[in-house]
């Protein structure tokens, strides 16, 4: 057929309303139909400007309904005059590197104009189509101010997320009750709040009071920034204790506890003593405070739920109800070292692009090697040197962590920097194949990463500097200061060759952008190596695994709750080759019913020539046998010294004096 002639028929297939096929396209497309476009796109957002707000925004929350877990918000926003504006509820928080806003829980907004010929007029606003944390509203002539009311209704169960009061507890946290007008840098909005809680409750947070509770139980704080106000969470409960960290020290320290029962709060001369020495210890550490007075803010409990949060002059730490009263059983000893930490490592010294100037322009996660990866890395060394946990206790959390990374498959695919998207991506959701997806591994990972630095320092100073170092230049500048100073990659390295030439940069980007092995050099040069032995971790070392569980990661490939239920299971070791997933239970070891001690002893006798281990499993309602041919027995991870080599992890964690 011609061209002419296939244009020809082209043209008569067209007027017969014939339909064509879109040579980009499965689908028909007729000659009188219209290709859908885009719709108009919502206006914008007004974008964040560093100018002054023009007035104080009040806002007062009630918190004394703990049976319904309900917070009663009361929020007073002034207005220069009519017109469109946007407030905002925020969305990316500070410390869990997400846009996990809780915007779901808010609930009942009202709003009402105050001032003018519009008093007490209801003015209506409009949720923004895209951005589902903006509220539009149309400023009605003559109004002074925007007088709000909503409720935050907290959790009530486990499944709608964490439970933050109780009916002897309650976790404010300020981002959750609060609306903040869009256009302006947070630090520009000032903001009075005040709080209402409960008759005889006592509370703890880096507000400073300007009103004390009177007959009405209302507490006023004295103005701050509104960045500064999501910054300063409180913990407050019937059964309260405020501890002196650092009595007569340079600026006040405190740990403020709270906790279900009051004999909770017990805690002796030698426990007090360990908390005040971590003070010490990150003094001489960092050589600087970053703050003006400091309040560690713990609450024991089985009820509330567990939070290891960081703020600048204050950390929100929630823990085993047994802390103190069963301390050598108990978990959470490296937390409150941990969180510390951040008030110089992401508080004061933060990667440049995860600062934003609101709580709703997006962070970008690329630094947090640096800014959880080296909190892990102190966290541990700070609570060893200081005490809270022992020498053997930092080590065995080394092995742990040397012996997961050294199993992770998933290092094949996914590079270390980018699992610093994790947070963003997986939403700290739970995953069904951690070992191959990857989650968060730049805090452990980034643990070994700064040993591997703070060893080769040492080796190559010949012992005269370490990472220590480091720390005090890169986040102990500016004594007294705490307006955040942000840092690139380049800022890291900078401050590496200033303690110690080397190329840094591509130890660095080696570790951050390849899929070699795990960084285990820090543990050869610290004077250890990792073994495996058929015996467990201590169980003060264990004590942050949950009761009853069981962890056979590094011989079954597969960890189990007290039930028997699977909670991991290692990709492609002997489970998953057998088809077992997470959500699986194991009824019965070797046809007898489960529990962790016959599954461990089923291991132990298949060691060498013995029987395959013999399970059966539950998924749903289906059941079946499976047969793990494994015969390598029990596997712990443990660190073993290497004799006749210096001992520089010993040093590391050693007491400064």
């Amino acid at each position: 057929m011609s061209v002419k002639s296939s244009v020809l028929s082209l043209a008569a297939l067209l007027a017969a309303g014939t339909a064509l096929m879109s040579p980009l396209s499965a689908v028909p497309v007729w000659a009188d139909e219209v290709l859908p476009q885009p719709y108009p796109a919502a206006a914008p957002i007004p974008e964040p400007q560093d100018v002054a707000y023009p007035g104080t925004i009040r806002l007062q929350v009630d918190a004394t309904d703990t049976e319904r877990r309900i917070f009663w918000v009361k929020e007073s926003v002034p207005v220069k005059g009519p017109g469109p504006m946007t407030l905002l509820y925020p969305k990316w928080l500070p410390g869990n590197h997400s846009p996990t806003g809780a915007i779901d829980k808010l609930a009942g907004l009202i709003i009402h104009a105050k001032g003018g010929a519009a008093d007490s007029q209801r003015v209506e606003w409009e949720r923004d189509p895209v951005e589902v944390y903006g509220f539009h509203v149309d400023v009605p002539k003559g109004a002074t101010a925007l007088e709000m009311e909503f409720q935050f209704v907290s959790p009530t169960a486990d499944n709608q997320g964490r439970i933050v009061m109780t009916p002897d507890m309650t976790n404010v946290q300020w981002n959750a009750v609060a609306l903040y007008p869009a256009g302006y840098f947070t630090r520009r909005i000032p903001v009075e709040a005040s709080v209402k809680l409960p008759e005889g409750w006592g509370f703890g947070t880096a507000l400073d009071v300007a009103k004390e509770a009177g007959k009405d139980g209302v507490t006023t704080f004295k103005t701050v920034p509104f960045e500064t106000l999501v910054d300063s969470p409180m913990f407050a409960g019937r059964y309260y204790r405020r501890l002196d960290l650092d009595p007569g020290g340079r600026s006040p320290m405190h740990l403020n506890i709270v906790a279900d029962r009051p004999e909770l709060l017990e805690a002796t001369p030698d426990q007090i003593a360990f908390h005040r020495n971590l003070v010490v210890q990150a003094d001489k550490l960092f050589g600087a405070r970053h703050y003006d007075h400091y309040e560690m803010l713990l609450a024991l409990s089985d009820k509330l739920g567990h939070i290891g949060l960081e703020h600048h002059r204050s950390s929100e730490n929630g823990t085993t109800p047994t802390y103190f009263t069963d301390w050598n059983k108990s978990a959470g000893h490296e937390l409150l070292s941990h969180e510390y930490t951040h008030s110089w490592n992401g508080k004061y010294r933060r990667p440049a692009d995860l600062w934003t100037p609101n709580f709703n322009v997006p962070m970008r996660d690329s630094g947090l090697w640096v800014y959880e990866g080296q909190t892990q890395f102190w966290g541990w060394v700070l609570a060893a040197r200081a005490g809270l946990t022992t020498r053997q206790q930092a080590l065995d959390n080394l092995a742990g962590v040397a012996a997961t990374l050294e199993t992770r498959a998933g290092r094949a695919w996914r590079d270390l920097a980018d699992t610093t998207n994790g947070p963003i991506v997986a939403m700290r959701r739970p995953a069904p194949w951690i070992s191959w997806q990857r989650a968060e591994d730049y805090y452990i990972e980034g643990q070994l990463i700064w040993l591997d630095a703070d060893s080769l320092i040492r080796e190559r100073s010949g012992g005269k500097r370490s990472l220590d170092d480091f720390a005090k230049a890169f986040f102990g500048i500016n004594d007294g200061s705490y307006v955040p100073a942000t840092y690139t990659f380049d800022d890291v390295v900078k401050t590496l060759n200033q303690v110690e030439p080397y190329d840094w940069a591509t130890f660095l980007r080696t570790r951050l952008d390849t899929h070699q092995a795990a960084p285990l050099d820090g543990l050869a040069r610290g004077g250890y190596k990792l073994v495996y032995t058929d015996q467990p971790l201590s169980e003060a070392s264990r004590a942050n695994e949950a009761p009853g569980s069981l962890n056979l990661t590094y011989s079954l490939g597969l960890a189990l709750d007290k039930a028997g239920m699977l909670t991991s299971v290692q990709w492609n070791g002997p489970a998953f080759k057998m088809g077992l997933t997470v959500g699986t239970s194991v009824v019965a070891v070797n046809g007898v019913a489960y529990d962790a001690d016959r599954m461990k002893a089923a291991v132990t006798a298949a060691k060498g020539q013995g029987p395959a281990v013999e399970l059966i499993v539950k998924n749903g309602d289906r059941y079946r046998i499976v047969r793990i041919d494994y015969h390598d027995g029990l596997r712990y991870p443990h660190l073993e010294r290497v004799e006749g080599t210096p001992a520089r992890l010993d040093d590391l964690l050693t007491p400064r004096s």
